[in-house]
């Protein structure tokens, strides 16, 4: 029986992988609707939860990833702990970039094709996405017509990310990560400073709720993984934990409550049944390539057809997001892996 999170891990298969390849593509249903009307109040969960469905699936994304990203690092170390991290997100982030530049800019681009690759906006394009992932910039004459026009939406999210994962990084080089009171402890502090920004006048600034809002769900997430002996995966204590955060909905507690809630509940399905299952732990991972290329293929789609509708283009936009995702691992990402697997293995033997 699954009680606890130590228990769920010793078993030998988790959903994680479902669960990221489900969450990746909520975020793509959920683009559907503002690539289409560029109307964030489109989408069908906005007015009902104040967050869009891409939001709560990439708040599923964080708790996963801090609670996988913090048993990677006590489990191998700094040194491997920053190959693994590195070789996970570059390669893919660097052949998005360059694909959706190189070679999708060229195939939409409204410019002559020597115009566009001598445009300096092009080679602007590559570096801010690869240095900052800047988000919000467009391509020489690409998606001019579109509600938004920037070709890669999604990867504001992995700037975030990074800076995460080195604040995990520094607590583990420091040895704060011995002292794991700490990490609950920045959870709560993370969760008031978030209930005490919504207690202001107006509305909070989207930048600084983000700021609390994804590293206190990447914090949840870690926690969970500290505490693997002693916390509890029960699915009437996840059903509560929601049942509170729907009573608080309209308080300033309402947005701490729910990510708390989104990160036990999502890190449940990871590791208790019914959805912890050999089906549901595939070898290939296309989370990642399918929340990279899901934002491009859907404002392509739309450039294409600009008449139809946000639920017209989904089957469409989910299936060739599905096939970019799967070229993705088998040419680039599982690749990257190998490397990083030789790597490590090497240091092991070594040492």
């Amino acid at each position: 029986m699954t009680r606890t999170v130590a228990d769920g891990l010793a078993r030998p298969h988790n959903a994680f992988g479902a669960v990221r390849l489900a969450l990746a593509l909520l975020v793509v249903v959920s683009h559907g609707f503002s690539v289409t009307t560029g109307a964030l109040l489109d989408e069908p969960l906005t007015q009902a939860t104040g967050y869009t469905l891409g939001e709560h699936a990439v708040n599923g994304f964080f708790a996963v990833s801090g609670f996988l990203v913090t048993m990677s690092l006590l489990r191998r170390g700094t040194r491997d702990y920053v190959v693994a991290r590195a070789l996970r997100i570059a390669p893919g982030l660097v052949a998005a970039t360059l694909v959706v530049a190189l070679g999708l800019g060229s195939l939409m681009t409204t410019l002559p094709l020597s115009a566009y690759w001598s445009d300096p906006g092009l080679w602007r394009f590559i570096q801010g996405t690869l240095t900052t992932f800047k988000s919000n910039a467009a391509l020489p004459g690409v998606f001019a017509e579109n509600p938004f026009r920037f070709p890669m939406g999604t990867v504001w999210t992995l700037k975030y990310e990074v800076l995460c994962y080195l604040g995990l990084l520094a607590a583990g080089v420091l040895g704060t990560l011995r002292w794991r009171w700490l990490c609950p402890l920045l959870v709560a502090g993370l969760a008031v400073a978030l209930a005490v920004a919504g207690m202001r006048a107006g509305a909070m600034p989207k930048a600084l709720e983000t700021s609390l809002r994804l590293p206190l769900i990447f914090a949840t997430g870690a926690a969970l993984f500290l505490y693997a002996d002693r916390a509890r995966l029960s699915w009437p204590l996840a059903l509560g934990f929601f049942a509170l955060t729907w009573l608080a909905h309209g308080t300033a507690l309402y947005p701490p409550l729910l990510f708390l809630a989104e990160a036990y509940g999502v890190l449940c399905l990871g590791l208790k049944p019914p959805l912890r299952h050999p089906a549901l732990d595939p070898r290939a991972d296309l989370s990642y390539g399918t929340y990279l290329y899901g934002w491009p293929v859907q404002q392509s789609l739309h450039a294409l057809v600009p008449a139809a509708s946000a639920w017209w283009l989904l089957g469409p936009s989910l299936v060739l997001t599905l096939a970019v995702a799967a070229l993705s691992w088998r040419l680039v990402e599982r690749p990257a892996l190998g490397w990083k697997a030789r790597l490590i293995g090497k240091r092991v033997g070594a040492a």
